[in-house]
């Protein structure tokens, strides 16, 4: 797990999983993000093709360093996804 960015507004992790699978077949290993929408209190994972869109902005900011608004603007558009609510375990 690697916290990305944090603010009081949004937080973004990028979480490596273990590759899963059966021992004696093909593995997939599976990474996402998970964004944190602190107003609303939900958070979505994005995996997958949603996974791969988010790292196309992730290495845009690496090339550019961008500002925080538009950081935030960004995270604002993959905010609308979140449905789960955060909770403590």
């Amino acid at each position: 797990m690697n916290m990305l960015y944090d603010s009081d507004t949004f937080s973004v992790v990028h979480l490596f999983a273990e590759a899963v699978g059966p021992q004696d077949g093909p593995t997939l290993e599976r990474h996402g993000f998970e964004i944190v929408d602190k107003r609303t209190g939900k958070e979505v994972y994005l995996d997958g093709s949603w996974a791969e869109l988010f790292q196309v902005h992730i290495q845009a900011w690496q090339a550019k360093t961008p500002t925080q608004e538009e950081v935030e603007d960004t995270l604002e558009g993959f905010a609308v996804l979140a449905q789960n609510p955060v909770l403590m375990h």
